[in-house]
């Protein structure tokens, strides 16, 4: 297992163990966090599981695919860390990963 973190718009953190292969989006769904609304339940066809991914981990999570890229232009507040939660696996490399939900989904 993995730990994710994720911090929901008011400033609450969601610890969570996860199994490596599942997407940031899957847990975040399992556990009902609020703000992830998912609604193409990880297809990469919508931009309603964004999340901006914490400082530190950026550059080890990587940049969006072309696909994730231009759904992001449909999200809420853009930023240069943007991800779709959809599209981020968790693994060993990702153990500890905080991502932070915005204020609203696109």
């Amino acid at each position: 297992m993995t730990k994710l973190t994720i911090v929901a718009f008011d400033g609450s953190a969601i610890e969570l163990d996860v199994a490596a292969g599942s997407t940031v989006m899957e847990n975040a769904v399992r556990n009902s966090v609020p703000g992830i609304d998912a609604e193409c339940g990880g297809a990469c066809a919508c931009a309603t599981c964004h999340v901006y991914v914490d400082d530190e981990w950026t550059e080890r999570v990587g940049p969006p695919e072309a696909m994730e890229e231009d759904m992001l232009d449909f999200a809420f507040d853009v930023r240069p860390t943007s991800r779709l939660s959809c599209q981020i696996k968790m693994s060993a490399d990702l153990d500890g990963l905080v991502v932070h939900v915005p204020e609203r989904q696109g």
